[in-house]
């Protein structure tokens, strides 16, 4: 199963312009990130603040979240979330999704 995940985001990562490991990275983050959001909200809306979260996470942050794939997120992988979560862009990522304050 996860190799079907790391086939098919390397084919999507070379489809973009950014850099591909990256790009990897953040998919698999995203992964990560999206089952934490859904204990808190529901579908749509957990998607939107998974990528806000992704979106205001920095490459050290990305790629130590992109290593829990596969597994149940700790309290370390909790934690980095609530973090970025806390961050302005975060929050007026989350706030333009249409979605109140969020807390992990």
């Amino acid at each position: 199963m996860i190799r079907i995940f790391l086939i098919c985001s390397l084919a999507l990562a070379a489809c973009t312009a950014t850099n591909p490991v990256e790009a990897v990275a953040r998919t698999a983050a995203k992964s990560v990130v999206l089952p934490v959001v859904q204990q808190r909200l529901p579908g749509p809306q957990a998607e939107a603040v998974a990528i806000c979260v992704i979106d205001n996470a920095n490459t050290n942050e990305i790629f130590s979240l992109a290593r829990d794939v596969g597994t149940r997120a700790g309290t370390t992988t909790v934690q980095t979330i609530a973090t970025i979560l806390q961050r302005p862009g975060t929050v007026q990522c989350v706030l333009g999704a249409g979605i109140p304050g969020l807390t992990l």
